[in-house]
């Protein structure tokens, strides 16, 4: 009788325990670009060209190919920026890009870094380049270095070159000056 009331009491414990409510796993409000994307690419290189001549050298971790693949969503995006003949003008690194192939415009976000063959180098959260115009510009933050040189500000434009720069904002900057001697 005991064995009996003991395989009663068990069997009712597992009934009460299956029954109980259990909670549902959570589910994301805001889904990722991998669940929107036409195709996920990794270790992706792309070439950037104007008018049949290469530019530049994109590469990324991963590529979401998204809108017919005319849009590419990059995570840790790594670009090289050559003239017309193919001399190396700079480099460009992001934690994300957007490259749109129709408009021709990259854009990164997240400790953006540009760094120029002369030794200057941009810092900011976000830079558009517009390949077709050859133009980079920023509406956030930034800072440029050149050994003891620093330049600040909100928002600029620029040429890729950084010939043609304009700080839009709240412009300082420290540099030296090398005086003529007499």
């Amino acid at each position: 009788m005991r064995h009996v009331l003991f395989v009663l009491a068990a069997c009712a414990g597992i009934t009460a325990a299956a029954c109980r409510e259990t909670k549902a796993p959570p589910v994301a409000a805001n889904p990722g670009v991998a669940d929107s994307a036409d195709q996920i690419l990794f270790k992706t290189r792309y070439l950037l060209s104007t008018h049949g001549i290469q530019r530049g050298d994109l590469l990324a971790d991963t590529a979401y190919l998204l809108n017919d693949a005319t849009k590419l969503d990059l995570r840790k995006a790594h670009v090289t920026f050559t003239s017309e003949t193919g001399a190396p003008e700079g480099t460009m690194e992001a934690n994300r890009g957007v490259y749109n192939t129709q408009s021709q415009v990259l854009e990164g976000w997240g400790n953006v870094i540009v760094r120029l063959v002369d030794g200057r180098t941009l810092k900011s959260p976000h830079v558009t380049f517009n390949q077709m115009t050859h133009m980079i510009v920023s509406d956030t933050t930034y800072s440029i270095t050149r050994t003891n040189d620093t330049q600040t500000g909100v928002g600029f434009t620029s040429n890729q070159t950084f010939t043609k720069f304009t700080c839009l904002r709240s412009c300082a900057g420290n540099g030296s000056v090398l005086l003529p001697e007499k």
